[in-house]
């Protein structure tokens, strides 16, 4: 999946958070809403403006965040 076609950063929309397509949708409330136990057909009847490949792509986005080599830890 092209994930810049479903992910946008814009500093003007949501305070710079990765939005889908830039609506004002951030990944992070599609996680939260999947998280909840939310069904990707339960979210796009709430949401009608959103397509099954913007929560396919938040959550290609996220695995991409944590499908990181290594951690490097913050000095004190």
């Amino acid at each position: 999946m092209d994930l810049s076609s479903r992910i946008t950063l814009d500093p003007n929309i949501c305070h710079g958070k990765p939005t889908l397509r830039g609506l004002r949708y951030p990944v992070e409330f599609i996680l939260e809403l999947l998280s909840s136990g939310m069904s990707v057909d339960d979210i796009l009847a709430d949401y009608e403006d959103l397509e099954r490949d913007d929560i396919l792509g938040a959550l290609a986005y996220a695995k991409r965040l944590v499908t990181i080599k290594k951690v490097e830890t913050i000095p004190s």
